[in-house]
């Protein structure tokens, strides 16, 4: 059982690079299906399950150091291999299809609500509000709704259970579905037009060790930069430190996008690879212990994604939403700012951008989207005999 980072880490760089190679040396007809970055999570999340590794206090340091370092990072790298103006021609239908995303996963927990109502403890609607705010926001959100709502520490597990559990699997579902988006496409009647791979300059050398060193070199600086500089600006509830890292990267990719600096030879390859670590460091906390401790609000989890994701179908078919879209529309309310751009990295790398902006869309909104639904909730309550 390994309890070190050093070993840890070594695993998950095997994990990462196992599938691609896979891939481009024997050309599965298993891979059409399953990518490899879906084999990644799954064998990743079947390791950490196995307890392979052990959750101590340096393996958990290393992942959340990982994770802060090569996020922005990864972000940057992706937004130096796109153009801007291929982002602005996605479109105003963003928009609608974030709102027909919120509104499908509200909606998902009424329902939920009216159904097991009579089963739930009293605070029953307190827990479902708090779960309403981190899935159309984030943990600040649901953090911002418990203390006003006044929803006690008892309670909160079951909620963070619930969440984590139907994230997990939700997260790995859609990172599994870009196979299906032309049956879907088709389904939906929406524009068959596909996002391009990559948008960046055209007269790119071809890569090599010097450009991959130093595109790595100046991602973890650009992280390092926007890490310190989010540090200093002002913080709430809705807007984190994270959220202002994010997006320092990002702008400081699409500036760095526009100079003769891009067609050095680097950011793509160099982009995929992290995408794979980071995806790899994500399953590795996976851990379903005490899924027996909470059944019943697991059930009303599972079911309110349920629901939202056949909501969320149905909007799609009538406004001919194109499945990326509303993939990314889902995860950047039910996983944020953390997890977005990564599913959006693996559908286009034109669609980061948009993932962080509708992840921070969520932030903002996420808090009021609690309390609106503590409201309702709270009308909806069985009468206490």
């Amino acid at each position: 059982m390994i309890q070190t980072v050093w070993p840890y880490l070594a695993v998950l760089l095997l994990a990462a690079g196992l599938f691609p190679t896979l891939e481009s040396k024997y050309r599965w007809r298993l891979f059409e299906f399953l990518p490899p970055i879906v084999l990644l999570y799954l064998l990743v999340t079947a390791l950490a399950v196995g307890g392979v590794w052990t959750a101590s206090a340096e393996i958990q340091t290393a992942q959340r150091v990982l994770t802060g370092q090569l996020l922005p990072a990864l972000l940057f790298l992706l937004m130096v291999t796109c153009d801007v103006r291929a982002i602005l021609q996605v479109g105003p239908r963003v928009l609608a299809v974030f709102v027909c995303a919120m509104v499908s996963i509200l909606l998902g927990i009424v329902i939920v609500y009216l159904v097991f109502r009579n089963m739930l403890p009293a605070d029953g609607w307190k827990m479902l509000a708090a779960l309403s705010a981190t899935w159309t926001g984030g943990s600040a959100n649901l953090v911002a709704v418990k203390q006003i709502i006044g929803l006690s520490e008892s309670s909160l597990p079951p909620v963070l259970l619930a969440d984590a559990l139907c994230y997990s699997i939700w997260v790995l579902v859609l990172i599994s579905s870009r196979a299906f988006a032309p049956a879907f496409n088709r389904w939906t009647r929406s524009s068959d037009r596909a996002y391009p791979e990559l948008a960046g300059p055209t007269d790119v050398e071809k890569p090599h060790a010097g450009g991959i060193l130093l595109w790595l070199g100046l991602a973890l600086l650009v992280g390092i930069i926007a890490g310190s500089l989010a540090g200093k600006l002002p913080v709430s509830a809705m807007l984190t430190t994270t959220s202002w890292t994010v997006l320092i990267a990002t702008v400081a990719g699409l500036i760095v996008a526009r100079t003769p600096l891009a067609r050095i030879s680097g950011p793509a390859p160099l982009a995929s690879a992290l995408l794979a670590v980071l995806v790899a460091v994500l399953a590795s906390q996976s851990n379903f212990k005490g899924m027996a401790a909470a059944p019943l609000f697991i059930l009303c989890g599972a079911s309110a994604l349920l629901l939202h994701i056949g909501l969320l179908a149905l909007a799609a078919r009538l406004f001919r939403f194109d499945l990326y879209l509303c993939g990314i529309s889902s995860l950047a309310q039910i996983g944020g700012v953390a997890s977005a751009p990564i599913l959006a990295a693996t559908y286009s790398p034109v669609l980061v951008p948009v993932a962080v902006l509708l992840a921070m869309l969520g932030l903002i909104l996420g808090t009021g989207m609690g309390l609106m639904m503590a409201s309702i909730l709270a009308a909806l309550a069985p009468a206490v005999s």
